[in-house]
């Protein structure tokens, strides 16, 4: 018999009887409430806790689709594995992704949309120097948590707000500790710039001149070019007419590749250093070998399956299996991202809000991800997780890691 038709039963039972008490009254009305509403409230409803929305806008069909495809399958992968173990706190976690092409004002309206409509608590892994400068103050005035940015620069952590977050080393630091290596261990006196007219190229043009400054070194000479540039002739010609004997970039993949075809085709050996942009897969599949020497800097440690730990190997055929593709840099950098996101939601507990998961944030320390990466560890006074990273050189099929873990002076 069902709960309400036992409940109707009991009462008709009692009426019969005496008259009922106050307290009787109280009990009888409770229970009449929990009935109706067990009755007519759907499996469906009392099943389904209301999820967490996380939210990132990314570059899917511009000139970093590479990377922000891989971010965000990375990304992705780990919530369905994190879901399919019953969520966190019991409540699944959803990622809403908007493309913003590479493009500020398409930007503006992705965040726009993930902060009032769709009203996410965090936005996560967003790619982009410029497409995350334009939205920073609109999300930081709605208390929305900007969580491990695909974008290290210093206005990521700069100036200082609870809300700002940063996995891994800044742009500037990566040339910064790379540059102060090749010349203390390369002998380079004639550095130039090869750089994007962006906020991600001011970034690196500061960390040379902070570098060469304090050594009484000038940039020779410096270039810049347009993220959706083709032809890279003139400017690599500009530099060889400097007597550059060492030329940092700010380039993401396809200039960098072009830059360094360009440098080929006219006969110039020179070396190339760039930061983690130029750090990836792809880079070591250049065509010709036109990518060979080139210096990187990273934080990040590319897994091969001959020398990755198994988590790292397990990992990788699981990327394939759901997307057909091996990871790139990017993959790895979404994979460390959204892992520090779930343990800031995990202890933020069963309800959070934005300023929670920040908080939470702040208590992540010594952490390190499966591929070897630098340790990174925040707390209140600091929201950046390193400072350090690596040097890479291409060396025939692969990237080479030269040094431990550097820091710059």
């Amino acid at each position: 018999m069902a709960y309400g038709a036992r409940l109707a039963r009991g009462f008709a039972l009692r009426s019969d009887c005496v008259p009922w008490g106050w307290v009787e009254m109280v009990w009888f009305y409770h229970a009449l409430i929990l009935a109706l509403l067990t009755t007519f409230a759907t499996p469906q409803a009392m099943a389904k806790p209301r999820p967490i929305l996380l939210g990132t806008h990314t570059d899917l069909s511009g000139p970093a689709a590479l990377y922000g495809v891989a971010v965000v399958n990375a990304m992705r992968l780990r919530l369905d594995a994190v879901n399919a173990a019953g969520g966190i706190h019991g409540r699944p976690v959803r990622l809403i992704v908007e493309d913003h092409g590479f493009q500020m004002p398409r930007a503006v309206q992705a965040a726009n949309k993930l902060i009032q409509r769709d009203q996410v608590i965090a936005i996560v892994g967003a790619l982009g120097v410029p497409m995350n400068n334009v939205v920073l103050p609109i999300q930081l005035a709605a208390h929305v948590p900007n969580l491990f940015p695909m974008a290290a620069s210093r206005s990521m952590i700069e100036p200082p707000h609870p809300l700002k977050f940063l996995s891994g080393s800044l742009y500037y630091d990566q040339l910064r500790a790379g540059l102060g290596w090749m010349l203390a261990n390369k002998g380079k006196k004639a550095v130039c710039a090869l750089y994007q007219d962006t906020d991600f190229g001011a970034e690196a043009l500061a960390a040379i001149r902070d570098t060469l400054g304090p050594r009484s070194l000038t940039m020779l000479e410096s270039v810049s070019h347009r993220p959706t540039d083709t032809e890279f002739g003139a400017n690599v010609t500009r530099l060889r007419n400097a007597g550059c004997d060492l030329v940092v970039l700010a380039t993401l993949f396809r200039d960098t590749l072009l830059a360094m075809s360009a440098a080929k085709r006219m006969g110039w050996e020179v070396d190339f250093l760039g930061p983690s942009t130029v750090y990836d897969y792809v880079i070591e599949q250049a065509p010709g070998g036109v990518t060979q020497g080139l210096y990187a800097m990273a934080s990040i440690a590319l897994p091969y399956r001959d020398s990755a730990p198994p988590e790292a190997i397990a990992w990788m055929d699981a990327y394939k299996r759901a997307y057909g593709a091996e990871p790139n840099a990017g993959a790895i950098y979404g994979a460390a991202i959204i892992d520090l996101a779930v343990l800031a939601l995990d202890r933020a507990g069963p309800h959070p809000t934005g300023p929670g998961v920040a908080r939470a944030a702040e208590s992540i320390s010594g952490y390190r991800d499966i591929f070897g990466g630098t340790v990174q560890s925040f707390s209140a006074q600091k929201h950046q997780g390193t400072q350090q990273a690596y040097v890479y050189r291409l060396e025939g099929p692969r990237f080479r890691r030269l040094t431990e873990a550097l820091s710059y002076e």
